[in-house]
C-alpha cells in the first residue's frame, strides 16, 4: 500500500496563506524547498488540485533552467517536471496542461476518492500532495491521507485562509517534529490514528 502524503507550510497560528490569498506572507525560506525536494525524491506521483496546478504549472517548469533560480528551486523544477501528475479537476483540459501534458493525469472531482484508493493500492513509491488544500482536507475527512508533513512557519499572521475546513476523521498522532538548521520554522509529522494503527498491523 502507497502512503499519501500532504506536505504544506502554516502559519504559527494556522493559516494556509494570508488575506487575500497571500501565500508570499508564508516563510518559504531554503529549509521549506530543501525538505519539498526530499519529499520529492521519496515520490513518484504529485496530486494537485486545480487551482494548485495552475500556480504549479505557471511557475516551476521553467525553474530547471533559470541561472538565476537557487540551485534547490532548480532541482525541484526538474523533479516536478518528470514526476507522474494527477490533477482533480471537473474544468481542465488536456490542453490546458502544456507543458506537464506527457506527465498529468486528470481526474474527476466525483472519481477522485475511487482513483486515489486505487492509486494508493497499486505499486510505487509515494503520492504527494503540495498544496491543494481543498483537496487534501477532502481526503483527510475521507481517510485517505497518511501522513500529514505540516511545516510549522515563525510567524502569526491574525487571518487569512485556515489550513483545516473541517474536523479530521480521526485523531492525529504525532510521529516527528524538529527544526531545520539555519531556520527558525519546525516540521511536525502527523498520522491519522486509522492510518497508523493500519501501518502497525
Amino acid at each position: 500500500m502507497r502512503k499519501l502524503v500532504v506536505t504544506n507550510i502554516v502559519s504559527l497560528d494556522g493559516y494556509y496563506e494570508g488575506p487575500g490569498g497571500n501565500v508570499m506572507v508564508l516563510p518559504m525560506d531554503n529549509s521549506f524547498d530543501t525538505y519539498n525536494v526530499e519529499r520529492l525524491r521519496a515520490a513518484d506521483t504529485l496530486l494537485l488540485g486545480a487551482r494548485s496546478y495552475g500556480m504549479f504549472r505557471g511557475f516551476w517548469p521553467a525553474m530547471a533552467d533559470n541561472p538565476e533560480a537557487s540551485p534547490v528551486n532548480r532541482e525541484l523544477s526538474k523533479l516536478e517536471n518528470a514526476i507522474d501528475k494527477v490533477v482533480v479537476s471537473d474544468t481542465l483540459t488536456a490542453d490546458q496542461t502544456d507543458p506537464w501534458r506527457d506527465t498529468t493525469r486528470i481526474v474527476r472531482r466525483a472519481e477522485a476518492h475511487a482513483a486515489i484508493a486505487e492509486l494508493k493500492r497499486g505499486p510505487g513509491r509515494e503520492i504527494l500532495v503540495f498544496a491543494s488544500r481543498t483537496l487534501w482536507n477532502d481526503l483527510l475527512a475521507a481517510g485517505l491521507v497518511d501522513e500529514l508533513h505540516l511545516v510549522v512557519g515563525a510567524v502569526a499572521l491574525g487571518g487569512g485562509t485556515p489550513a483545516f475546513t473541517t474536523p479530521t476523521a480521526a485523531p492525529l498522532r504525532l510521529l516527528d517534529a524538529r527544526p531545520f538548521e539555519g531556520s527558525d520554522n519546525l516540521l511536525v509529522t502527523y498520522a491519522p490514528t486509522a492510518s497508523a494503527a493500519a501501518e502497525g498491523a
